[in-house]
């Protein structure tokens, strides 16, 4: 496998490098600092183009100086140029994805109770003419769960849907896609789910079957089947087993066998899970503790090794990932970074 870039997004004042490259070296599992970009405050989280040439990122701020971000990535030199900003209109925006025709990228607003969709101009900058979808509604967990809060924005493999994960009142708001590619607001409909599971992130099996969900406030996963037209609950099962509060990422290997779940607030670690790949379901195989509060990670397209954003150690933890048993190494090697929770390969 080729060696790649690896940005780190972080919260950081605009003074600060909130978004750093560093080159990834997959043989020796170790990552060089390349280059930084100021000027965003609070660069939470990022996504990538196909092509690798632009990046969007949230700033994670409260009320009226919520943003986005759209930046080009020079590869010769792995360096980050802002080409422009729009507010979301959305307070605290805390993810943000690219649509399946590239056309609009479209951000979860934690705070907001709503999701944006920001149009793109060919030139990959930000559109002004910027569209808020708003719910209501409210949890059962009061102090956690008094409005909506969007906290992931993704959509299905096959482009049929978008789906807005929402902590505040355990739905998952399902937008069709019209023939455009555009969010069919009058067909909208919703998943709900256990009463207190506070959905957080999704991520799909490779075929496409299944869809496995990271509940914040339960903290259990809960596994979903999708057949194209919708999702069904199957199984829920617990990521954290000691009632934290605090379950925040999720992903599967490259090779679907085994699924991973960060758990934050205490006994910080990732849970580990096997994967049947004809049910879908999981049974729990391990766990492994890491440095304070683990928010984002991520698996090499190889997966040997699983990188886990330790905000609150300020460092990024390298884990050796066996392949065999899905079990994780920690390699000692690390990357020291002031308050890191975003991490994408390019």
């Amino acid at each position: 496998m080729e060696n790649m870039y690896l940005l780190v997004g972080s919260y950081a004042t605009p003074q600060e490098e909130g978004i750093k490259v560093y080159a990834w070296d997959n043989e020796k599992g170790e990552a060089t600092y390349v280059s930084g970009l100021t000027g965003i405050s609070n660069p939470s989280y990022q996504v990538v183009s196909a092509d690798g040439e632009r990046v969007y990122s949230v700033g994670e701020d409260d009320g009226l100086t919520s943003t986005a971000h759209a930046l080009s990535f020079d590869k010769a030199n792995g360096k980050l140029t802002l080409m422009n900003t729009q507010l979301t209109q959305g307070g605290a925006p805390c993810y943000i994805n690219i649509s399946p025709n590239g056309k609009s990228v479209i951000t979860a607003n934690y705070v907001g109770a709503n999701i944006s969709v920001i149009p793109l101009e060919t030139s990959g900058r930000l559109n002004e003419n910027v569209r808020t979808f708003a719910f209501e509604g409210e949890g059962v967990v009061k102090e956690r769960q008094s409005q909506p809060h969007l906290h992931c924005v993704e959509f299905t493999p096959d482009g049929r849907f978008l789906l807005a994960n929402d902590l505040g009142t355990d739905k998952i708001h399902v937008f069709p896609l019209n023939s455009e590619g555009n969010l069919d607001e009058a067909n909208t409909f919703d998943v709900d789910l256990e009463p207190g599971s506070g959905p957080r992130h999704i991520c799909f099996s490779k075929d496409g079957r299944f869809a496995y969900l990271i509940n914040e406030i339960s903290g259990k996963v809960t596994t979903l089947s999708y057949d194209g037209k919708g999702l069904k609950p199957i199984q829920y099962i617990e990521s954290d087993t000691v009632n934290a509060q605090g379950s925040a990422d999720i992903h599967l290997s490259p090779d679907g066998k085994f699924l991973y779940a960060s758990n934050r607030l205490k006994a910080d670690g990732i849970a580990i899970f096997s994967v049947d790949n004809q049910t879908g379901l999981l049974t729990k195989v391990g766990y492994q503790l890491t440095g304070i509060h683990p928010r984002n990670f991520i698996i090499t397209p190889d997966g040997r090794f699983l990188l886990v954003a330790c905000r609150d150690s300020n460092l990024v933890q390298i884990f050796a990932r066996d392949e065999k048993t899905g079990l994780l190494v920690d390699t000692g090697k690390k990357i020291e970074t002031s308050k890191p929770v975003c991490l994408k390969f390019m």
